[in-house]
């Protein structure tokens, strides 16, 4: 590879890393609907032709945003989990519980783009699936390391999953390999729980009700991992 194509490729990905900077200005501002090429464009001095070599249109630009909400939510998810033993799967849950929280308080409008309402028209494309799954799969790596040392003991609260879903559970038993329907029906329940906590308090439907957030979240969490089986 020549050092001016190594350059150019430099410049490129630089350019790139400043539009989405801007672009995120302005999902902050505008909304994920809102999201106008040609007004990054200007902010950025640029000609709106000029922009449309890097992302021909506005969906290519909200994919790029999408992809590098998730990686940034994964890799906190992956270094909060990494922190904790391998067998403090109770630790590793709540570590993981706790740095997503933390990165959508930090990062509220990206977080609205992967978690809220879906943009009109806007189809994700399948480079988004690795990505998006990052966060999921360290879940689905402590549930299944808990099954695969004989330390989960889901409590005999709920009813027995019906047969119909069974389907439905083999599609999510890749994530946690020799966990039964039951487990794997706990372990969404608590996924979508996790995330559903974190979507109330950032999108307001906690106020004037909820107001020692960070412990009742706490609380909570601690909950789903005492319906998941984790040990105490």
């Amino acid at each position: 590879m020549s050092a001016s194509r190594t350059a150019r490729e430099r410049v490129r990905a630089e350019l790139i890393r400043e539009i989405t900077d801007v672009a995120r200005r302005h999902l902050a501002v505008d909304g994920a609907t809102g999201l106008s090429l040609r007004a990054v464009a200007r902010e950025m001095g640029m000609v709106s032709s000029a922009i449309y070599r890097y992302f021909p249109s506005r969906d290519d630009l909200l994919t790029a945003l999408i992809i590098d909400g998730y990686n940034a939510l994964g890799e906190a998810v992956e270094k909060a989990e990494a922190t904790r033993a391998r067998d403090d799967f109770t630790g590793r849950w709540l570590a993981v519980c706790r740095a997503i929280r933390e990165w959508a308080l930090a990062h509220p409008h990206v977080y609205a783009l992967l978690y809220g309402s879906p943009v009109p028209g806007y189809r994700a494309p399948d480079d988004t699936i690795a990505p998006a799954a990052r966060d999921t799969a360290v879940f689905g790596q402590i549930i299944g390391d808990a099954v695969a040392a004989g330390r989960l003991n889901p409590p005999a609260i709920l009813p027995e999953p019906p047969a119909i879903i069974s389907s439905d559970a083999d599609a999510v038993r890749t994530l946690i390999p020799g966990a039964s329907d039951d487990v794997i029906s706990r372990a969404v329940t608590a996924w979508t729980g996790l995330y559903g906590m974190v979507s109330f308090e950032l999108f307001g439907q906690f106020n004037n009700t909820i107001e020692h957030r960070a412990e009742f979240f706490e609380h909570n969490m601690t909950g789903l991992a005492r319906l998941l089986g984790l040990p105490a």
